[in-house]
């Protein structure tokens, strides 16, 4: 079900992947930042489960519909959809699931969604440990545009489900500590590396037509756009012009860092930190991959679900797991406590994009 990819001071600026800001005006003053939520109570991958998963995927093709982690075990738990693919799942240590629903029914699902029901505020993505489409529409979703969503779901025999969820999904902006690039404020994610050179990965939403960045309103360069995405796609890449390297670190907001040193695919059931500059460091878990996010501003695919939280100002920050970065947060509809909706761009694709890696 994944989408194949398309296509701090001184004279020496180290990001330090603090999950900067964006903004469209004047620089202001960040909000005081609240304490950080208590973390979701979630299952933390390991590598060996990031590469089982990622090769059970590639055997299987179409005889799996998606993995995710039990949440009470922790095991990677395999959907298939036959007694031969749950034997092959078996034999390399993973637990098998038969399920209903294939790939090809859960895909059609989201290609009836996206042809009838594509409605801004809405997004969708698979979840296997139900084996459906999960569908979230937010509070600007209007009753008629509900009803239409709903009688989409309706006729899609069980294979969608629609939750209402408050607050409005946007590509999250406010003030906040920050790098600066064609009069806005954005935020670095993961310090990367293609030889010699340096550079960082942010969103898509940030670097498009915006050529150089600084690290102060009208200071000097320390970095130029080599590469951005979005709508579609909400990842770019920026080059250090200023002789900087950079640590490959995550700044965890309590005075350590998380250091960086591989990247993989997000699992759903898995838990993740995000690292940004207003909510700073929170935590959640996984809840849906291949997720379409309908934005005001056009959509973008391939994206991750998950219950961090997430506000203004968070936009481009880290969404990671120990030391694995996982992706680029693009935005989300707000929290309700501590309860959020993040979404990341699977940082994976744009390194592959880009030709560039984590260090």
């Amino acid at each position: 079900m994944r989408r194949t990819p398309r296509l701090r001071t001184g004279a020496t600026v180290l990001l330090t992947l603090t999950a900067l800001a964006l903004g469209s005006g004047p620089a202001k003053a960040a909000p005081d930042p609240s304490p950080p939520p208590e973390p979701d109570p979630g299952v933390t991958a390991s590598a060996g489960q990031y590469a089982l998963n990622d090769r059970l995927e590639r055997s299987l093709g179409e005889d799996t519909a998606g993995s995710y982690l039990d949440p009470a075990s922790g095991q990677l738990v395999v959907t298939v959809t036959s007694e031969a693919a749950a034997a092959e799942v078996e034999a390399h240590g993973a637990r098998a699931e038969i399920v209903r629903r294939g790939p090809a029914e859960l895909g059609s699902a989201m290609a009836a969604l996206e042809s009838q029901a594509k409605i801004p505020g809405t997004s969708w993505g698979l979840d296997p440990s139900t084996n459906q489409i999960a569908v979230q529409a937010d509070s600007s979703v209007s009753p008629a545009s509900l009803a239409r969503l709903a009688r989409v779901a309706t006729g899609l025999g069980g294979a969608v489900r629609v939750e209402r969820v408050p607050g409005v999904f946007t590509r999250e902006v406010a003030g906040g500590e920050a790098v600066f690039g064609g009069g806005i404020r954005c935020s670095a994610a993961f310090n990367v590396a293609r030889g010699g050179e340096r550079f960082f990965l942010t969103a898509g939403h940030c670097t498009e037509g915006v050529a150089t960045w600084s690290a102060a309103r009208g200071g000097p360069e320390i970095g130029a756009t080599e590469g951005s995405s979005f709508p579609g796609d909400d990842f770019g890449l920026v080059r250090y012009t200023d002789g900087s390297q950079p640590p490959g670190t995550v700044n965890r907001y309590d005075g350590t860092a998380a250091d960086i040193a591989t990247a993989a695919d997000a699992v759903v059931g898995q838990s993740l930190q995000k690292s940004g500059s207003t909510t700073r460091l929170t935590s959640g878990q996984v809840t849906a991959v291949n997720v379409t996010v309908n934005y005001s501003d056009g959509p973008v695919y391939g994206m991750v679900r998950t219950t961090a939280c997430s506000a203004g100002g968070d936009s481009g920050g880290a969404h990671f797991s120990g030391t694995t970065a996982l992706g680029v947060h693009s935005g989300s509809a707000g929290c309700t406590g501590t309860r959020g909706t993040a979404i990341h761009q699977p940082v994976a694709e744009a390194l592959g994009v880009y030709g560039v890696e984590v260090y």
